[in-house]
């Protein structure tokens, strides 16, 4: 099994991210879980990357040549793909990836997780999309896609195909128990 992780370029202000990243890094590789990611050797990226590589587990790095040139590209991992932009970076990802999870991070982050579910929703794939909500960082945008269901702009089956979970063994339980819904169109 490959599992996705789309996480910050940067490790933010506060050490929780940081120590969550080595966790589920570490726990990726004890599970013999193989890491898909942006390619990167900074922020979360390079941390979840390194503890993978640490604890014996495989890494897939996916990188736009854009920033490969500006040697951003992490220069240790099992597998290193160097694509022409950011649209070929998440197809390739997404044809390498069994499950999606989103980390703490910014815009970046939340396009990719975004894209994935919305995805999983027109019934492109079947693959499961998980937030990793260290220390309640998604709770105000989980709140959102729960305001989105109130009002009417989104099916509650569709928010349930989220996953939120606050630990790694919590996260690929869930991961392996998951079951798509239909389609959206179906």
């Amino acid at each position: 099994m490959k599992i996705a992780v789309f996480c910050g370029s940067s490790t933010g202000n506060l050490s929780v991210y940081t120590e969550a990243a080595q966790r589920l890094g570490r726990y990726l590789a004890e599970q013999r879980i193989a890491l898909v990611y942006g390619g990167g050797k900074v922020g979360l990226m390079g941390v979840v990357a390194d503890a993978v590589l640490e604890a014996g587990g495989q890494v897939y790095g996916v990188i736009p040549e854009s920033l490969a040139s500006k040697e951003l590209a992490h220069p240790g991992l099992t597998e290193l793909q160097v694509v022409a932009d950011m649209h070929e970076r998440k197809a390739a990802m997404a044809e390498l990836a069994d499950a999606f999870v989103a980390m703490p991070g910014g815009a970046g982050t939340l396009e990719e997780i975004f894209e994935a579910w919305t995805w999983a929703q027109l019934g492109y794939h079947t693959k499961p999309c998980a937030f990793y909500n260290v220390q309640g960082f998604y709770d105000p945008l989980l709140q959102m896609v729960d305001q989105m269901c109130s009002a009417g702009f989104l099916k509650q089956m569709h928010a349930d195909m989220l996953i939120r979970e606050n630990s790694p063994e919590a996260l690929l339980t869930s991961i392996r128990q998951y079951q798509p819904p239909k389609h959206k169109w179906s």
